[in-house]
Protein backbone atom coordinates (compact mmCIF):
# COMPACT_ATOMS: atom_id res chain seq x y z
CA UNK A 1 0.00 0.00 0.00
CA UNK A 2 1.49 3.14 -1.28
CA UNK A 3 1.50 6.50 0.67
CA UNK A 4 -1.34 8.03 -1.34
CA UNK A 5 -3.92 5.14 -0.75
CA UNK A 6 -3.30 5.83 2.69
CA UNK A 7 -4.03 9.64 2.27
CA UNK A 8 -7.19 8.58 0.42
CA UNK A 9 -8.18 6.27 3.11
CA UNK A 10 -7.45 9.07 6.57
CA UNK A 11 -9.42 11.43 4.30
CA UNK A 12 -11.90 9.16 3.78
CA UNK A 13 -12.20 7.98 7.54
CA UNK A 14 -11.89 11.90 8.47
CA UNK A 15 -15.23 13.27 6.26
CA UNK A 16 -17.18 9.79 6.98
CA UNK A 17 -16.96 9.67 11.19
CA UNK A 18 -19.16 12.78 11.27
CA UNK A 19 -21.94 10.85 8.57
CA UNK A 20 -21.53 7.43 11.46
CA UNK A 21 -22.86 9.92 14.14
CA UNK A 22 -25.93 10.97 11.92
CA UNK A 23 -29.12 9.17 11.62
CA UNK A 24 -30.00 10.11 8.40
CA UNK A 25 -28.38 12.48 6.01
CA UNK A 26 -30.37 13.88 3.44
CA UNK A 27 -29.16 12.75 0.67
CA UNK A 28 -28.60 16.46 -0.72
CA UNK A 29 -26.08 16.56 1.85
CA UNK A 30 -24.71 13.05 1.03
CA UNK A 31 -23.49 14.48 -2.60
CA UNK A 32 -21.75 17.67 -1.38
CA UNK A 33 -19.92 15.33 1.39
CA UNK A 34 -18.80 12.88 -2.10
CA UNK A 35 -17.99 16.31 -4.34
CA UNK A 36 -15.45 17.34 -1.14
CA UNK A 37 -14.03 13.60 -0.81
CA UNK A 38 -13.28 13.88 -4.19
CA UNK A 39 -12.03 16.96 -4.38
CA UNK A 40 -9.73 16.35 -1.41
CA UNK A 41 -8.81 13.25 -3.41
CA UNK A 42 -7.59 15.16 -6.50
CA UNK A 43 -5.56 17.67 -4.25
CA UNK A 44 -3.41 14.65 -2.80
CA UNK A 45 -2.80 13.00 -6.27
CA UNK A 46 -1.46 16.22 -7.61
CA UNK A 47 0.51 16.88 -4.37
CA UNK A 48 1.65 13.09 -4.19
CA UNK A 49 2.67 13.25 -7.91
CA UNK A 50 4.62 16.30 -7.72
CA UNK A 51 7.11 14.89 -4.81
CA UNK A 52 7.26 11.13 -7.08
CA UNK A 53 8.58 13.81 -9.72
CA UNK A 54 10.93 15.84 -7.69
CA UNK A 55 12.53 12.17 -6.23
CA UNK A 56 12.79 10.80 -9.96
CA UNK A 57 14.55 14.03 -11.00
CA UNK A 58 16.92 13.95 -7.69
CA UNK A 59 17.83 10.08 -8.69
CA UNK A 60 18.43 10.92 -12.09
CA UNK A 61 20.77 13.91 -11.16
CA UNK A 62 22.53 11.22 -8.69
CA UNK A 63 23.40 8.94 -11.47
CA UNK A 64 24.67 11.69 -13.57
CA UNK A 65 27.59 12.87 -11.04
CA UNK A 66 30.58 12.13 -11.21
CA UNK A 67 30.43 9.06 -8.01
CA UNK A 68 28.13 7.07 -10.20
CA UNK A 69 30.28 7.37 -13.94
CA UNK A 70 30.95 4.26 -15.32
CA UNK A 71 34.45 3.05 -15.56
CA UNK A 72 35.79 3.51 -19.16
CA UNK A 73 36.56 -0.05 -20.43
CA UNK A 74 40.53 0.48 -20.51
CA UNK A 75 40.19 1.26 -16.73
CA UNK A 76 38.40 -2.71 -16.13
CA UNK A 77 40.74 -4.15 -18.31
CA UNK A 78 43.46 -3.01 -16.57
CA UNK A 79 41.73 -4.14 -13.44
CA UNK A 80 41.66 -7.15 -14.68
CA UNK A 81 44.84 -7.49 -16.14
CA UNK A 82 45.99 -6.58 -11.89
CA UNK A 83 44.02 -9.23 -10.90
CA UNK A 84 45.84 -12.00 -13.23
CA UNK A 85 49.13 -10.94 -12.66
CA UNK A 86 48.79 -10.89 -8.53
CA UNK A 87 48.42 -14.22 -8.98
CA UNK A 88 51.97 -14.58 -9.51
CA UNK A 89 53.18 -12.44 -7.79
CA UNK A 90 56.07 -13.54 -5.07
CA UNK A 91 54.79 -13.68 -1.33
CA UNK A 92 57.90 -13.19 1.35
CA UNK A 93 58.06 -13.30 4.59
CA UNK A 94 60.88 -13.08 7.43
CA UNK A 95 61.63 -15.13 10.47
CA UNK A 96 63.63 -13.87 13.45
CA UNK A 97 65.40 -15.98 15.76
CA UNK A 98 67.59 -15.70 18.85
CA UNK A 99 68.72 -17.48 21.74
CA UNK A 100 70.89 -17.41 25.06
CA UNK A 101 72.59 -20.58 25.86
CA UNK A 102 74.18 -21.63 29.18
CA UNK A 103 76.18 -24.94 30.11
CA UNK A 104 78.14 -25.72 32.88
CA UNK A 105 81.08 -27.09 30.69
CA UNK A 106 82.76 -24.98 27.77
CA UNK A 107 80.89 -25.70 24.71
CA UNK A 108 84.48 -25.42 22.72
CA UNK A 109 85.38 -28.92 24.39
CA UNK A 110 82.32 -30.78 23.26
CA UNK A 111 83.07 -33.89 21.51
CA UNK A 112 81.26 -36.87 21.21
CA UNK A 113 83.06 -39.95 21.51
CA UNK A 114 82.85 -41.95 18.34
CA UNK A 115 81.02 -39.55 16.49
CA UNK A 116 82.90 -36.75 15.01
CA UNK A 117 81.19 -33.60 14.15
CA UNK A 118 81.08 -31.47 11.14
CA UNK A 119 78.86 -28.67 9.66
CA UNK A 120 76.71 -27.10 11.81
CA UNK A 121 76.58 -30.03 14.64
CA UNK A 122 77.37 -29.72 18.02
CA UNK A 123 76.54 -27.41 21.12
CA UNK A 124 74.75 -23.50 20.80
CA UNK A 125 76.82 -20.74 20.92
CA UNK A 126 76.90 -19.59 25.06
CA UNK A 127 75.22 -16.45 26.27
CA UNK A 128 73.49 -14.26 23.98
CA UNK A 129 72.99 -14.56 19.37
CA UNK A 130 71.45 -13.95 17.51
CA UNK A 131 70.10 -17.30 15.43
CA UNK A 132 68.77 -18.02 12.00
CA UNK A 133 66.98 -14.84 10.15
CA UNK A 134 65.66 -16.37 7.36
CA UNK A 135 63.83 -14.65 4.25
CA UNK A 136 61.54 -16.97 2.44
CA UNK A 137 60.22 -15.69 -1.53
CA UNK A 138 57.91 -18.06 -3.14
CA UNK A 139 54.97 -17.88 -5.75
CA UNK A 140 54.11 -19.87 -9.20
CA UNK A 141 56.43 -19.04 -12.20
CA UNK A 142 53.37 -19.71 -14.46
CA UNK A 143 50.73 -22.43 -14.56
CA UNK A 144 53.00 -25.42 -14.47
CA UNK A 145 55.78 -24.72 -11.64
CA UNK A 146 55.97 -23.19 -8.58
CA UNK A 147 59.32 -21.50 -7.36
CA UNK A 148 61.12 -21.20 -3.75
CA UNK A 149 63.98 -19.12 -2.36
CA UNK A 150 65.25 -19.20 1.67
CA UNK A 151 67.79 -17.33 1.85
CA UNK A 152 69.25 -16.97 6.26
CA UNK A 153 71.20 -14.06 6.83
CA UNK A 154 73.94 -15.62 9.18
CA UNK A 155 76.29 -13.86 11.18
CA UNK A 156 80.09 -15.66 11.50
CA UNK A 157 82.85 -14.54 13.37
CA UNK A 158 81.00 -10.72 14.08
CA UNK A 159 80.27 -10.49 10.18
CA UNK A 160 77.16 -10.95 8.59
CA UNK A 161 76.48 -12.96 4.97
CA UNK A 162 73.32 -13.99 3.43
CA UNK A 163 73.62 -17.40 2.09
CA UNK A 164 71.27 -19.12 -0.11
CA UNK A 165 70.08 -22.37 1.97
CA UNK A 166 67.07 -23.05 -0.22
CA UNK A 167 66.53 -22.50 -4.31
CA UNK A 168 64.11 -24.80 -6.09
CA UNK A 169 61.57 -24.92 -8.53
CA UNK A 170 58.33 -28.08 -8.65
CA UNK A 171 56.20 -28.99 -11.22
CA UNK A 172 52.43 -28.42 -10.52
CA UNK A 173 51.05 -30.02 -13.66
CA UNK A 174 52.95 -33.39 -13.98
CA UNK A 175 50.08 -36.26 -14.85
CA UNK A 176 49.39 -39.41 -12.52
CA UNK A 177 50.03 -38.04 -9.70
CA UNK A 178 53.94 -37.15 -10.00
CA UNK A 179 56.01 -33.91 -8.73
CA UNK A 180 59.55 -32.92 -9.58
CA UNK A 181 61.47 -30.68 -7.75
CA UNK A 182 64.90 -29.34 -9.15
CA UNK A 183 67.16 -27.26 -7.27
CA UNK A 184 69.05 -26.87 -3.90
CA UNK A 185 66.29 -28.32 -1.23
CA UNK A 186 66.46 -30.46 1.74
CA UNK A 187 66.02 -34.14 1.07
CA UNK A 188 62.94 -36.08 1.89
CA UNK A 189 64.64 -38.96 3.69
CA UNK A 190 63.10 -39.41 7.25
CA UNK A 191 60.49 -36.64 9.42
CA UNK A 192 63.04 -33.88 10.68
CA UNK A 193 65.14 -33.46 7.70
CA UNK A 194 63.30 -31.27 5.67
CA UNK A 195 62.16 -29.09 8.25
CA UNK A 196 62.95 -25.38 9.11
CA UNK A 197 64.92 -24.44 12.48
CA UNK A 198 61.73 -22.38 13.12
CA UNK A 199 59.01 -25.13 12.68
CA UNK A 200 61.20 -26.99 15.14
CA UNK A 201 59.65 -28.53 18.09
CA UNK A 202 63.16 -28.29 20.44
CA UNK A 203 65.79 -25.59 19.87
CA UNK A 204 68.25 -28.17 18.49
CA UNK A 205 68.22 -31.54 16.55
CA UNK A 206 68.15 -34.60 17.81
CA UNK A 207 71.48 -36.29 18.20
CA UNK A 208 70.96 -38.98 15.55
CA UNK A 209 70.66 -36.17 13.21
CA UNK A 210 73.35 -34.27 14.19
CA UNK A 211 75.85 -37.05 14.11
CA UNK A 212 74.79 -38.54 11.14
CA UNK A 213 73.58 -35.54 8.93
CA UNK A 214 75.30 -32.86 10.58
CA UNK A 215 71.93 -31.29 11.57
CA UNK A 216 70.34 -31.65 8.12
CA UNK A 217 71.41 -32.92 4.43
CA UNK A 218 70.68 -30.23 2.13
CA UNK A 219 72.29 -30.55 -1.44
CA UNK A 220 71.63 -30.06 -4.90
CA UNK A 221 69.75 -32.39 -7.23
CA UNK A 222 66.31 -33.49 -8.81
CA UNK A 223 63.92 -35.13 -6.57
CA UNK A 224 60.58 -36.92 -7.99
CA UNK A 225 57.82 -37.94 -6.66
CA UNK A 226 54.55 -40.04 -6.72
CA UNK A 227 51.54 -39.80 -4.78
CA UNK A 228 49.54 -43.30 -5.14
CA UNK A 229 45.91 -43.08 -5.77
CA UNK A 230 44.72 -44.51 -2.74
CA UNK A 231 42.61 -43.87 0.26
CA UNK A 232 45.55 -44.57 2.26
CA UNK A 233 48.11 -41.46 2.15
CA UNK A 234 50.99 -43.15 0.43
CA UNK A 235 53.80 -41.64 -1.38
CA UNK A 236 56.87 -42.67 -2.98
CA UNK A 237 60.09 -40.61 -3.29
CA UNK A 238 63.86 -40.73 -5.12
CA UNK A 239 66.37 -37.99 -5.48
CA UNK A 240 70.40 -37.71 -7.13
CA UNK A 241 72.33 -34.87 -5.53
CA UNK A 242 75.14 -33.76 -6.01
CA UNK A 243 77.17 -35.04 -3.03
CA UNK A 244 78.87 -31.94 -2.00
CA UNK A 245 77.55 -31.89 1.50
CA UNK A 246 77.65 -33.88 4.98
CA UNK A 247 77.30 -37.14 5.30
CA UNK A 248 78.47 -36.86 1.15
CA UNK A 249 81.52 -34.63 0.53
CA UNK A 250 83.41 -34.19 -2.93
CA UNK A 251 80.43 -34.07 -5.43
CA UNK A 252 81.77 -38.00 -6.11
CA UNK A 253 80.86 -39.86 -9.35
CA UNK A 254 81.17 -36.59 -11.66
CA UNK A 255 78.79 -34.57 -9.30
CA UNK A 256 75.96 -37.63 -8.85
CA UNK A 257 77.56 -38.53 -5.40
CA UNK A 258 74.44 -39.33 -3.47
CA UNK A 259 70.56 -41.29 -4.38
CA UNK A 260 68.11 -41.50 -1.60
CA UNK A 261 64.68 -42.93 -2.15
CA UNK A 262 61.89 -42.86 0.92
CA UNK A 263 58.38 -43.72 1.20
CA UNK A 264 55.42 -42.52 3.23
CA UNK A 265 52.04 -43.39 4.86
CA UNK A 266 49.77 -42.29 6.90
CA UNK A 267 45.81 -41.82 7.21
CA UNK A 268 43.56 -41.57 9.92
CA UNK A 269 42.46 -43.02 13.06
CA UNK A 270 38.31 -41.51 13.87
CA UNK A 271 38.24 -38.05 13.82
CA UNK A 272 40.67 -37.16 17.06
CA UNK A 273 43.86 -39.03 15.92
CA UNK A 274 46.25 -39.10 12.86
CA UNK A 275 49.32 -40.90 12.04
CA UNK A 276 52.75 -40.86 9.58
CA UNK A 277 54.57 -43.63 9.03
CA UNK A 278 58.03 -44.00 6.75
CA UNK A 279 61.11 -45.46 5.50
CA UNK A 280 64.28 -43.59 3.81
CA UNK A 281 67.32 -44.84 2.38
CA UNK A 282 70.55 -42.70 1.36
CA UNK A 283 73.60 -43.91 -0.35
CA UNK A 284 76.25 -41.37 -0.41
CA UNK A 285 80.24 -41.29 -1.54
CA UNK A 286 82.32 -39.19 0.15
CA UNK A 287 85.97 -38.03 -1.21
CA UNK A 288 88.01 -36.76 1.29
CA UNK A 289 85.01 -35.64 3.92
CA UNK A 290 86.51 -33.65 6.92
CA UNK A 291 84.63 -33.93 10.29
CA UNK A 292 85.66 -32.99 13.81
CA UNK A 293 88.37 -30.81 14.63
CA UNK A 294 88.63 -27.70 12.73
CA UNK A 295 92.19 -27.03 13.12
CA UNK A 296 93.12 -30.98 12.43
CA UNK A 297 90.02 -32.72 10.68
CA UNK A 298 89.53 -36.03 10.04
CA UNK A 299 89.14 -37.21 6.22
CA UNK A 300 86.79 -39.79 5.02
CA UNK A 301 87.15 -41.72 1.87
CA UNK A 302 84.56 -44.09 0.80
CA UNK A 303 80.79 -44.76 1.43
CA UNK A 304 78.07 -44.20 3.73
CA UNK A 305 74.45 -45.83 3.67
CA UNK A 306 71.92 -44.58 6.23
CA UNK A 307 68.23 -45.89 6.98
CA UNK A 308 65.75 -44.26 8.77
CA UNK A 309 62.65 -45.48 10.20
CA UNK A 310 60.06 -43.13 11.21
CA UNK A 311 56.51 -43.18 13.07
CA UNK A 312 54.52 -39.88 14.19
CA UNK A 313 51.14 -39.72 15.99
CA UNK A 314 48.62 -36.62 16.31
CA UNK A 315 45.91 -36.47 18.59
CA UNK A 316 43.01 -33.40 19.35
CA UNK A 317 39.84 -34.27 20.40
CA UNK A 318 37.36 -34.59 17.38
CA UNK A 319 40.19 -32.37 15.38
CA UNK A 320 39.54 -29.21 17.71
CA UNK A 321 43.87 -28.35 17.62
CA UNK A 322 43.78 -25.12 18.84
CA UNK A 323 42.54 -25.61 22.15
CA UNK A 324 44.20 -29.34 22.71
CA UNK A 325 46.29 -31.35 20.98
CA UNK A 326 49.69 -34.14 21.46
CA UNK A 327 52.30 -35.08 19.04
CA UNK A 328 54.51 -37.97 19.77
CA UNK A 329 57.14 -38.84 17.33
CA UNK A 330 60.02 -40.87 17.01
CA UNK A 331 63.14 -41.86 14.73
CA UNK A 332 65.24 -44.73 14.60
CA UNK A 333 68.64 -44.32 12.37
CA UNK A 334 71.01 -47.02 11.31
CA UNK A 335 74.33 -46.28 9.21
CA UNK A 336 77.16 -48.15 7.97
CA UNK A 337 80.57 -46.20 7.16
CA UNK A 338 83.03 -48.20 4.89
CA UNK A 339 86.31 -46.71 3.43
CA UNK A 340 89.61 -45.12 5.09
CA UNK A 341 89.73 -42.32 7.70
CA UNK A 342 93.01 -39.95 7.13
CA UNK A 343 93.91 -39.57 11.02
CA UNK A 344 95.71 -36.21 12.20
CA UNK A 345 99.22 -36.56 11.21
CA UNK A 346 98.45 -38.11 7.89
CA UNK A 347 98.32 -41.98 8.79
CA UNK A 348 95.60 -43.84 6.99
CA UNK A 349 93.44 -46.24 7.89
CA UNK A 350 90.60 -48.75 7.47
CA UNK A 351 87.13 -47.99 8.51
CA UNK A 352 84.01 -50.14 8.11
CA UNK A 353 81.52 -49.11 11.10
CA UNK A 354 77.93 -49.66 11.93
CA UNK A 355 76.37 -47.24 14.20
CA UNK A 356 72.86 -46.34 15.38
CA UNK A 357 70.85 -43.69 16.84
CA UNK A 358 67.36 -42.90 17.99
CA UNK A 359 65.10 -40.22 19.77
CA UNK A 360 60.97 -40.29 20.86
CA UNK A 361 59.67 -37.26 22.20
CA UNK A 362 56.25 -36.14 22.96
CA UNK A 363 54.53 -32.77 22.58
CA UNK A 364 51.43 -31.96 24.69
CA UNK A 365 49.26 -28.57 24.43
CA UNK A 366 46.74 -29.07 27.32
CA UNK A 367 45.10 -25.24 26.52
CA UNK A 368 46.20 -22.68 23.77
CA UNK A 369 49.19 -20.78 23.54
CA UNK A 370 51.33 -23.44 25.93
CA UNK A 371 53.26 -26.23 24.99
CA UNK A 372 55.29 -28.49 26.83
CA UNK A 373 57.80 -31.00 25.84
CA UNK A 374 60.45 -33.85 26.56
CA UNK A 375 62.46 -35.95 24.19
CA UNK A 376 65.12 -39.01 24.87
CA UNK A 377 67.99 -39.37 22.16
CA UNK A 378 70.66 -41.62 22.06
CA UNK A 379 73.77 -43.05 19.88
CA UNK A 380 75.43 -46.18 19.90
CA UNK A 381 78.59 -47.43 17.59
CA UNK A 382 80.37 -50.43 17.52
CA UNK A 383 84.42 -49.94 18.29
CA UNK A 384 86.83 -49.34 14.95
CA UNK A 385 89.34 -51.05 15.97
CA UNK A 386 92.56 -50.45 17.74
CA UNK A 387 93.61 -47.99 14.67
CA UNK A 388 91.56 -45.57 16.06
CA UNK A 389 92.58 -45.59 19.68
CA UNK A 390 93.24 -42.20 21.05
CA UNK A 391 90.88 -40.20 18.59
CA UNK A 392 87.77 -38.80 18.32
CA UNK A 393 86.58 -42.07 16.39
CA UNK A 394 87.12 -44.37 19.22
CA UNK A 395 84.20 -45.31 21.33
CA UNK A 396 83.31 -44.33 25.14
CA UNK A 397 82.36 -47.07 27.70
CA UNK A 398 78.86 -46.09 27.44
CA UNK A 399 76.46 -44.81 24.66
CA UNK A 400 75.98 -41.21 24.34
CA UNK A 401 72.40 -40.21 25.54
CA UNK A 402 70.29 -36.88 26.32
CA UNK A 403 67.56 -35.88 28.16
CA UNK A 404 65.22 -32.31 27.47
CA UNK A 405 62.14 -30.29 28.36
CA UNK A 406 60.84 -27.55 26.77
CA UNK A 407 58.04 -24.70 27.50
CA UNK A 408 56.90 -22.87 24.76
CA UNK A 409 54.10 -19.99 24.67
CA UNK A 410 52.72 -18.75 21.19
CA UNK A 411 51.00 -15.60 21.46
CA UNK A 412 50.09 -16.36 18.09
CA UNK A 413 50.98 -18.41 15.10
CA UNK A 414 53.71 -15.80 14.12
CA UNK A 415 55.59 -15.92 17.44
CA UNK A 416 56.91 -18.47 20.12
CA UNK A 417 59.24 -17.89 23.03
CA UNK A 418 60.68 -20.77 24.49
CA UNK A 419 62.71 -22.06 27.53
CA UNK A 420 64.71 -25.45 27.02
CA UNK A 421 66.61 -27.63 29.50
CA UNK A 422 69.02 -30.46 28.28
CA UNK A 423 71.49 -32.44 30.43
CA UNK A 424 73.58 -33.83 28.06
CA UNK A 425 75.10 -37.33 28.92
CA UNK A 426 76.94 -37.74 24.93
CA UNK A 427 80.25 -35.84 25.74
CA UNK A 428 82.77 -36.63 27.55
CA UNK A 429 81.39 -35.50 31.04
CA UNK A 430 77.43 -34.99 32.00
CA UNK A 431 76.76 -31.06 31.31
CA UNK A 432 73.46 -29.51 32.50
CA UNK A 433 72.61 -26.98 29.64
CA UNK A 434 69.11 -24.25 29.58
CA UNK A 435 68.43 -21.90 26.96
CA UNK A 436 65.65 -19.22 25.85
CA UNK A 437 64.83 -18.87 22.53
CA UNK A 438 62.85 -16.62 20.44
CA UNK A 439 61.18 -17.00 16.95
CA UNK A 440 59.03 -14.33 15.56
CA UNK A 441 57.95 -14.20 11.46
CA UNK A 442 56.31 -11.67 9.48
CA UNK A 443 54.58 -11.76 5.78
CA UNK A 444 53.18 -14.85 3.81
CA UNK A 445 54.59 -17.98 5.25
CA UNK A 446 52.71 -21.34 4.06
CA UNK A 447 51.37 -23.69 6.51
CA UNK A 448 53.93 -26.41 7.26
CA UNK A 449 53.72 -29.88 6.55
CA UNK A 450 52.14 -32.88 8.69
Amino acid sequence: MCIRDLLIIWSCIFFLVPMAGADAAPASEIETLRAEIAAVRQEYESRIRELENRVTAAEQKSRSGPAATAPPQAAVESASASASANVFNPAMAAIFQGQVWGYGHDPEDYRIPGFPLAGEAGPVDRGLALGETELDINANVDDKFTAWLTAPIVVEDGEAGIEVEEAWVETTALPAGFAARFGRFFSGIGYQNNRHAHAWDFLDQPLAYQAFLAVQYLDDGVQLRWLAPTDLFLEFGGEVLRGGRYPAGGSEDHGFGTRAFYVHSGGDLGDSSSWLAGLSWLHAEAGDRESGDEDAPLQFNGDTDLAIAQLVWKWSPHGNWRDENLIVQGEYLWRNEDGSYTLPGGATSAYDTEQTGWYVQAVYQPFPRWRVGARFDALSATDPGPAFAGTELATAGSDPKRYTLMLDWSNSEFSRLRVQYTYDDAGLTGDSQWGLQYIHSIGAHGAHAF
